[in-house]
């Protein structure tokens, strides 16, 4: 009876033991670094790809919903005052969309994408068919700067620098 006893808990001893090292081992693949780097790339640029085709259809809620929601925003433009806020940002676009008369077209040139800052450099070409007496354009190169806030990318950063744009007409005096 002892011996029986004995077989009995080393039989539920080692059935006990298979039991939890099963429960304890993982059989998780490992992370998959290049896919996980693919994706981050991939919802960024369509966030930045949201936010160029928002401004370039004057499509206000569009661009307002690439915008971070804890209002952080600063757009650096030549010759004007720096907004700081989303606020300001959204006021200014509005304001400027209300224009129907240009278009912009733009390309984005590269993107460099971390865990949770990316940056992008785009192109953008924005013409207007009447100032002042005659068409204008600025060929420009805008940096973006976005930050990923819950899985999700948002345009902290809006930095445009003119290449090229057409010279303002020069007035005569007789």
């Amino acid at each position: 009876m002892k011996n029986s006893r004995t077989i009995q808990f080393v039989t539920l001893f080692v059935f006990l033991a298979t039991l939890l090292s099963s429960c304890t081992s993982t059989s998780k693949k490992p992370i998959d670094h290049k896919a996980v780097q693919e994706q981050n790339e991939l919802l960024f640029t369509k966030t930045l790809q949201t936010h160029l085709t928002a401004i370039e259809h004057r499509n206000l809620d569009s661009l307002k919903s690439t915008l971070s929601p804890t209002g952080e925003m600063q757009l650096i433009l030549p010759g004007i005052k720096i907004k700081n806020t989303a606020d300001e940002f959204v006021a200014l676009h509005q304001e400027w969309f209300k224009d129907t008369t240009w278009t912009m077209e733009t390309k984005i040139v590269n993107v460099k994408v971390g865990d949770k800052i990316g940056m992008a450099v785009t192109e953008a070409m924005y013409r207007e068919p009447n100032r002042n007496g005659s068409p204008y354009f600025n060929h420009m190169m805008v940096s973006y700067d976005l930050e990923k806030i819950d899985d999700k990318w948002y345009v902290i950063k809006d930095h445009a620098s003119s290449i090229e744009k057409t010279k303002p007409k020069a007035t005569t005096t007789e």
